[in-house]
């Protein structure tokens, strides 16, 4: 049984090493810990110095950090250097062990000639660091005075560990912090039901809000109608399913500024799931700018079209013209003299109207819609009667609801001619279709444009594009595809391309007339190319 004084000697250094780790917990700077450890060991165990070493590869050795019983000024400046056995001994095993042999210089000037030393538990790969209490003369310590030793020195790891952890934290933050703070694009989180929890100096450049005026709220108010009141329904069937639609999507959607004004922005969800809270992050670009650029170009490439198409037909197609009326008199009265040449100069007619034909076909391409005499259902049953031409199937077109909704502008109206001109060259090129059907549809909201052929179809649907649809698939779209999902978006629609009922592929594409959210664009911007 052990007596009292080995009781009252546990309890004593019990009590000390509580009393450590309440300052530890409450947050008290290492250096001061290491400070009040060596003095609560030195007095515990009854010897004159005790102190905290940390290898220090500017100083060359293990730099005393804080003690008790050293000389003032120590603590910094004693160093204990060299291959030592003092030095190696505290960090082999992982326990408290004494010094064997005779002191390190720099102890032995201070009177040191035995002692106890426990490792400090590195932290990740951080420097080596241990404890020790000295003695004035030669002392084998108890396994309780060694035992104490490594109470204080296992405190000491914790704290190390839990400042290392804070700093670490603290400093990431910071940079998170100095992230979000400077970056050009909002950012925006929001928990499971919708409510902001943090807006960004971005978000509050791009939407016209003060963050107090969103924090707390519903995300919703940034949205338009229809997505104002569908966004709930939408977070509240993927948190109940768990389907994911939208995360780790990116994707084209409307937003909402503060002002009222709409705007295309790209937006792209990530979510984390911290002590089992969701909470989604949103990073969102304003798109306007660029938008009115795309528009921009399709203006001008637009504008160039009509200029080459305009040359073509009146500049080549009248020369042609001219020509051939020269040459047909040429013929004319070859012939009438009887020369052999009447022949070839009738040849040479023939081949010049044919070019005259072809010229004034390509003009027609370039500048397919004339809005303001014919319209979108006349440039398309062109369409149809020229696809029947080149390429020896039956293609019809079917035009239904009101002419004035279907050809709203010549933008418009070139976008959706373009997207069949390329969907019936698909169907025959790669379907090999022998039938098409063409259907234009308008209504009191969208507009629809489908083309059905009857070829060899493709495996898989796709669905392109729209302001808040992404694009699926991706792998099978080619290059047209990717035009006519351009086009399709441009006009603020969708577009769709799946295998038909039967056999062949049907492809769709959808826009609004009503519904849809304005993309600002440059004075006299108009039309579309390929």
């Amino acid at each position: 049984m052990p007596d009292a004084t080995s009781l009252t000697a546990r309890l004593r250094r019990a009590e000390a090493v509580a009393d450590l780790a309440r300052r530890a917990l409450a947050g008290t700077a290492p250096i001061e810990l290491v400070t009040a450890a060596s003095e609560a060991v030195a007095d515990l165990l009854g010897v004159p110095m005790a102190g905290g070493f940390q290898l220090s590869e500017r100083a060359g050795g293990f730099l005393l950090r804080g003690g008790a019983g050293f000389p003032a000024g120590a603590a910094g400046a004693l160093v204990l250097r060299g291959d030592h056995p003092w030095m190696s001994a505290p960090l082999d095993g992982g326990v408290a062990a004494d010094f064997d042999g005779p002191a390190p210089e720099e102890l032995a000037v201070l009177g040191v000639a035995g002692g106890v030393a426990s490792p400090i538990a590195r932290q990740d790969d951080g420097p080596a660091r241990f404890l020790a209490a000295f003695a004035r003369e030669p002392r084998v310590f108890t396994e309780e005075e060694r035992a104490c030793v490594a109470s204080f020195a296992d405190v000491l790891s914790g704290a190390l560990y839990r400042a290392r952890s804070a700093r670490d934290l603290r400093e990431s933050e910071a940079r998170a912090s100095a992230v979000l703070e400077t970056s050009v694009d909002a950012v925006i989180t929001i928990d499971a039901d919708g409510t902001v929890l943090s807006f960004n100096p971005a978000a509050e450049r791009i939407f016209g809000y003060a963050a107090d005026e969103v924090v707390g709220r519903n995300i919703h108010m940034l949205m338009p109608e229809p997505y104002h009141s569908e966004h709930d329904g939408y977070l509240r069937a993927y948190v109940e399913t768990g389907r994911k639609k939208i995360i780790g999507v990116g994707r084209e959607v409307t937003g909402l500024r503060k002002s009222g004004e709409t705007f295309p922005m790209d937006l792209a969800v990530s979510e984390v799931v911290t002590e089992g809270r969701r909470v989604f992050t949103g990073l969102v670009r304003d798109i306007t700018d660029r938008r009115m650029l795309e528009r921009e170009l399709l203006r001008i490439q637009t504008e160039e079209r009509q200029r080459i198409g305009q040359d073509l037909h009146d500049g080549l197609g009248q020369m042609l013209t001219g020509t051939g009326l020269i040459a047909q008199q040429l013929a004319r009265r070859l012939a009438a003299e009887g020369s052999p040449a009447a022949s070839d100069a009738e040849e040479i007619v023939g081949l010049i109207r044919e070019a005259d034909q072809h010229a004034r076909s390509l003009a027609r391409g370039l500048v397919p819609v004339d809005l303001e005499k014919d319209g979108l259902p006349a440039a398309l049953a062109r369409l149809t009667r020229q696809a029947e031409t080149l390429f020896a199937i039956t293609c019809t077109l079917d035009v239904i609801g009101p002419a004035e909704e279907v050809a709203r502008t010549l933008q418009e109206a070139t976008h959706l001619y373009r997207i069949a001109q390329e969907a019936i060259s698909n169907a025959v090129r790669h379907g090999r279709a022998r039938r098409v059907a063409v259907t234009l549809a308008a209504g009191a909201e969208q507009l629809r444009l489908r083309v059905e052929d009857d070829g060899t179809g493709i495996a898989v649907s796709i669905v392109a594009g729209g302001p808040d649809r992404p694009a699926q698939s991706d792998e099978h779209r080619g290059m047209g595809v990717r035009i006519m999902h351009y086009r399709a978006r441009i006009l603020g629609g969708t577009l769709e391309i799946r295998p038909g009922a039967e056999r062949g592929t049907v492809v769709t594409c959808t826009v609004p007339l009503r519904t849809r959210a304005p993309v600002p664009q440059p004075a006299g911007a108009a039309g579309a190319t390929s």
